[in-house]
């Protein structure tokens, strides 16, 4: 971002030129701006911009109508604008994304808010009575496994869509959403080979290179998160880096507010982080939705039947504590970093029942917190290497 105005993104071409640090540098930088210099180029163009917040929302929607997709995450603001419309037991996320609407550093034609927790389920009527756009409330399935769920959703689904055919100004078809969903297919698929690389050669990539590189995902047009990553996927892969001997560890509680990358720093010094929920809202399906049949309905499906997890779900089919464990055996982890964002209840409250069930299948973990303008990480730091020390000798 230069004197205000939007900054042209590298091509791919320019992404795969450059050194791979570089890479993880710039975009670190991009997902960090709290002005949103990706949206800003976007609407330089006239294209339009819906927002929406944690944890998943089916983008596949709004690309469909020609409007952006941007992942509302959050900012290191000081919250000034927003301090008077919130009170003071909320967390970090909801009010700094308020806030980088009311500064206009991110303006939008629609917002998109999920009654995740009792802060979110009002956000997106104070986020209403701030601005002239649309603001609305996707309502998830709270029973997912009752036969009406899917019926239900699909037409939540077909809501949302109404008024984003609104926004743009044209009626969405179903050829429309297909090559959408094929678009995001890619980006999960490519995602997901991400992952791979995490679990199977860890010390390629650490995890807060991974997360600059998701956080992408949130910000971009979808046709150009998957040309970034089909240049950059090829030079982690080949990235001569030396293995060392280091304890695999999952990182928990990042599903909604992420911790600051700093953060993830300090606790990659001492272990490799071969798994994690963070973005999880980006990557949630877990294979390629059909682009044949009803679209809307076949994204309601995966959203029911083919998805991950998260505290603010409640699926008897993916109990959380047994979705942990899941994830702990395949990325062949030997403990769990148990983190929440400050002030964030669901998080808490599932840290009690994360811990119960790995105490019962003897894993080690480490509880902690975090907030977006955390700056300090030396104690945490410390704190793993004397965790992984007595596993160790223990």
């Amino acid at each position: 971002m230069k004197n205000g105005t939007a900054v042209p993104m590298p091509s791919p071409a320019e992404w795969a030129s450059r050194p791979l640090q570089e890479i993880f540098l710039r975009a670190r930088e991009l997902v960090e701006d709290p002005t949103y210099p990706t949206v800003k180029a976007w609407r330089a163009k006239g294209g339009k911009v819906i927002g929406h917040f944690q944890v998943y929302f089916p983008e596949e929607l709004a690309h469909a109508g020609g409007l952006l997709p941007v992942k509302i995450r959050g900012a290191q603001t000081e919250g000034l604008e927003s301090n008077p419309h919130f009170g003071s037991y909320l967390c970090s996320i909801l009010k700094s994304s308020l806030d980088v609407a009311l500064t206009k550093d991110i303006e939008l034609d629609l917002f998109v808010s999920l009654p995740i927790c009792d802060g979110a389920r009002n956000l997106a009527g104070i986020w209403g009575r701030n601005f002239s756009y649309k603001c609305q409330l996707l309502h998830l399935p709270q029973n997912p496994n009752t036969t009406a769920a899917l019926p239900y959703l699909r037409s939540e689904y077909a809501r949302i869509l109404k008024d984003i055919e609104a926004t743009a100004g044209r009626k969405v078809t179903d050829a429309d959403l297909a090559r959408s969903i094929g678009l995001y297919n890619q980006a999960r698929a490519l995602m997901r080979d991400l992952y791979r690389i995490r679990r199977e050669e860890p010390w390629k990539i650490a995890p807060d290179e991974s997360l600059a590189l998701v956080g992408l995902a949130g910000i971009l047009p979808v046709e150009d998160f998957i040309a970034l990553m089909h240049a950059v996927l090829p030079l982690i892969a080949a990235r001569p880096a030396r293995k060392q001997d280091k304890m695999r560890v999952v990182f928990e509680g990042g599903f909604c507010e992420v911790p600051p990358f700093d953060l993830l720093q300090a606790v990659a010094r001492s272990c490799y982080v071969v798994d994690d929920d963070l973005y999880i809202g980006l990557r949630w399906l877990l294979s390629d939705v059909p682009v044949t049949g009803d679209p809307v309905e076949n994204l309601a499906r995966a959203y029911l039947s083919d998805s991950s997890y998260s505290p603010v779900q409640h699926d008897h089919d993916k109990p959380k504590e047994k979705m942990l464990l899941k994830r702990i055996k395949e990325s062949q982890a030997v403990a769990a970093i148990l983190a929440a964002a400050k002030m964030c209840e669901p998080g808490l409250d599932e840290q009690v029942a994360y811990a119960k069930e790995l105490e019962a299948h003897k894993i080690p973990y480490f509880i902690s917190e975090f907030e977006e303008n955390q700056n300090s990480f030396d104690d945490i730091a410390i704190q793993m290497e004397t965790f992984l020390e007595n596993i160790m000798f223990n």
